[in-house]
């Protein structure tokens, strides 16, 4: 089966219960371990984006990354939906039943089969300060629209990055973030005030092991 050819059915258990205008954020990562991060950043664009639901998209695995040490899909997934803990907040295998490995083709899928939702991709300001090394980023920022959640100390970096720098023109400033959603791409906000600052990195042991985990 290739990845432009997905059973509907499959598709339809895939995808978390939505109905047609609903405004939805994508937080796609590995979640490896999903933490109070992932949480906060999803309820801060919850609020300032003025969604009515965030995915997170558990990906089998990150073509930047090195998935040696990555838990089985499984387990990510359970750990998620008891991390989120929020109603408002849905864990989706996507990816693994699509069968894409990169984000474009998983917004293009999205696009195509749901079209009447209103998709908002969400990032910390750590992804936006590699977004040049993803597969067809200026196709991502061409599809739909982006939030970019500040993480300091990566603030400068990810404003000085080269994805952010060839995006300047579409950039929304801050207190039009409710008005996102609504906008055609490109076009990207960078949300300021989220304290919180933890990594999936940083709660790992150096076996790979989850710490806090047996």
């Amino acid at each position: 089966m290739s990845n432009n050819f997905v059973a509907p059915r499959f598709f339809a258990q895939a995808i978390p219960t939505h109905t047609s205008g609903m405004r939805i954020g994508l937080l796609g990562g590995s979640f490896n371990p999903p933490h109070q991060a992932h949480r906060a950043i999803s309820q801060f664009a919850l609020k300032r984006l003025q969604l009515d639901r965030v995915w997170w998209l558990v990906t089998p695995g990150n073509p930047l990354k090195e998935n040696g040490a990555l838990h089985e899909l499984g387990a990510r997934m359970q750990a998620a939906r008891e991390m989120a803990d929020d109603p408002r907040i849905e864990v989706s295998c996507l990816e693994s039943v699509i069968r894409t490995r990169y984000t474009i083709d998983t917004i293009n899928t999205l696009r195509r089969r749901l079209s009447g939702l209103r998709f908002v991709w969400i990032m910390g300001a750590d992804n936006l300060a590699q977004f040049h090394r993803w597969q067809h980023w200026r196709r991502i920022s061409d599809q739909v629209p982006i939030a970019v959640i500040d993480r300091p100390p990566q603030s400068f970096r990810a404003l000085a990055s080269p994805a952010a720098q060839a995006l300047r023109r579409y950039r929304m400033p801050e207190n039009e973030a409710p008005l996102l959603a609504d906008r055609a791409a490109p076009a990207w906000v960078f949300l300021t005030g989220m304290k919180l600052n933890l990594s999936s990195t940083g709660l790992r042991n150096p076996d790979g092991s989850w710490k806090g985990t047996k």
